[in-house]
């Protein structure tokens, strides 16, 4: 993040934040051949602004950038695992997948991509955000296609610090996930299957640090999956409504999700910690703003306001920290 103010580190900053995209050199010789796709956007596109939401922290064994100037991540598709490497060269976009899914995340590189998001819909109302906007013409809204993918680690991410969230996603993935398909990085994993997520044991929830209100709640979901990823091809708000059907996602959890899963351009995360002081600090310099404050502060940007919040979120102007960080819990050592 750029700006005068330096931001903090907070799990919400982390998400609304970009990935550090390393310079492109020549792309390294694979040992597996790929599917490969091109694809030309038809505007400016920040691979890292536009991923970055989906890493979930430096260790994230389903996301990886690499020296080569590449992202990668893997898959659970609806037909399989799948790894996906995308580059760009000039004005190209470059995505190779390996695996089962391979065909289906290619088939979709546009719309993560943020293909179907429609920037020069926004109109600032702030100075701000004008300039954040314009500053950052590549930032898009990306969208999966994939509901669980994305609400399992927002499920792992409540109420607790973005270490132990991470840090659970991270155990759980490559403990119970399977090796990434194709020449990924060292170490990246996909994300296990509903039925293994629900198989289990309670004593490595427990060693990742996840409380059983969490771990029940994921165990909930996972029975679902089906009725669950069919909400992908929902609208946002009827997507949001059927995951909050399942006990222990709200609010908070179902916007998190569809925010990645559709690129819900609209949806404003609610009952976060620190998200209303920020908004509130950023565009009436109020840094007490609870969430009817922030709303309230965003419905100029009604049908927008997610977009609002990221470019925020990205322009660094958050209010200084007054209290100590809170403590990170460690549940496993009890």
């Amino acid at each position: 993040m750029a700006g005068r103010f330096a931001p903090r580190p907070t799990r919400t900053t982390v998400r609304g934040g970009h990935v550090a995209m390393p310079a492109p050199r020549d792309p390294r010789s694979a040992p597996a051949s790929p599917r490969t796709r091109t694809w030309v956007p038809d505007g400016p596109l920040d691979l890292g602004l536009v991923l970055g939401p989906l890493r979930r922290g430096t260790g994230d064994p389903t996301f990886r950038t690499t020296p080569d100037g590449a992202a990668w991540r893997t898959s659970l598709t609806p037909v399989g695992p799948g790894t996906l490497r995308v580059s760009r060269h000039d004005d190209t976009i470059r995505g190779q997948a390996w695996g089962p899914g391979a065909d289906w995340l290619l088939d979709r590189l546009p719309e993560l991509l943020g293909a179907a998001d429609d920037p020069s819909a926004f109109v600032p109302r702030h100075r701000l955000l004008a300039f954040t906007h314009h500053r950052l013409p590549g930032l898009r809204l990306l969208r999966t296609g994939l509901v669980l993918e994305s609400l399992i680690p927002s499920i792992l991410e409540q109420k607790v610090t973005t270490g132990e969230a991470y840090r659970a996603w991270r155990l759980l993935v490559r403990r119970f996930g399977e090796p990434a398909p194709g020449p990924a990085p060292e170490r990246m994993a996909v994300m296990p299957a509903p039925r293994a997520w629900a198989l289990i044991p309670s004593w490595e929830w427990h060693r990742a640090g996840v409380d059983d209100k969490r771990a029940s709640t994921v165990l909930r979901a996972v029975r679902v999956a089906a009725r669950l990823e069919e909400a992908a091809r929902m609208p946002p708000e009827e997507a949001r409504a059927r995951l909050e059907l399942v006990p222990g996602i709200g609010p908070w959890t179902s916007a998190e999700t569809v925010q990645r899963s559709h690129g819900a351009v609209d949806s404003v995360t609610v009952g976060d910690l620190h998200l209303p002081g920020i908004v509130g600090w950023a565009l009436a310099g109020d840094r007490d703003a609870d969430d009817s404050v922030m709303l309230s502060l965003l419905e100029p940007y009604a049908g927008q306001r997610h977009r609002a919040v990221r470019l925020i979120l990205l322009s660094g102007r958050t209010p200084a920290r007054r209290a100590p960080r809170m403590p990170h819990g460690d549940i496993a050592s009890l």
